[in-house]
């Protein structure tokens, strides 16, 4: 019996998303082998657009010059100039059963240090 019901691109057994019809008779489900006659999509149309996103909103647009001193500015010590104030950021540079490797870079001399988590 059937769990998933209305669209008829999607499996009605596992909801699972069906592959476009092609030269066979049927159209099978990937995930779980249901298996759909093609005249079922007859007269169905598929359309599809494709959109671009901005070049000033892109994550691959060139970052500003202090892109390395973006985020929230802590209370910690340089231990270089004294000063308080830096931001953070962390990274996953050991196995993933290890703690996260955490950045520092102070806002006044831009001294770098990490700390392993």
């Amino acid at each position: 019996m059937s769990c998933f019901r209305g669209d008829p691109n999607f499996c009605p057994e596992c909801g699972n998303v069906l592959p476009l019809p092609g030269l066979q008779d049927s159209v099978t489900c990937p995930r779980c082998a249901f298996s759909l006659p093609v005249r079922e999509f007859s007269g169905q149309e598929i359309r599809s657009s494709v959109v671009f996103n901005p070049l000033e909103v892109s994550s691959v647009a060139v970052e500003e010059e202090d892109s390395e001193l973006k985020g929230a500015v802590i209370d910690r010590r340089c231990s270089r100039c004294n000063k308080e104030g830096m931001v953070y950021h962390t990274r996953q540079m050991r196995s993933a059963d290890e703690g996260q490797t955490v950045f520092f870079t102070c806002i006044h001399c831009r001294y770098q240090e990490k700390e392993d988590s």
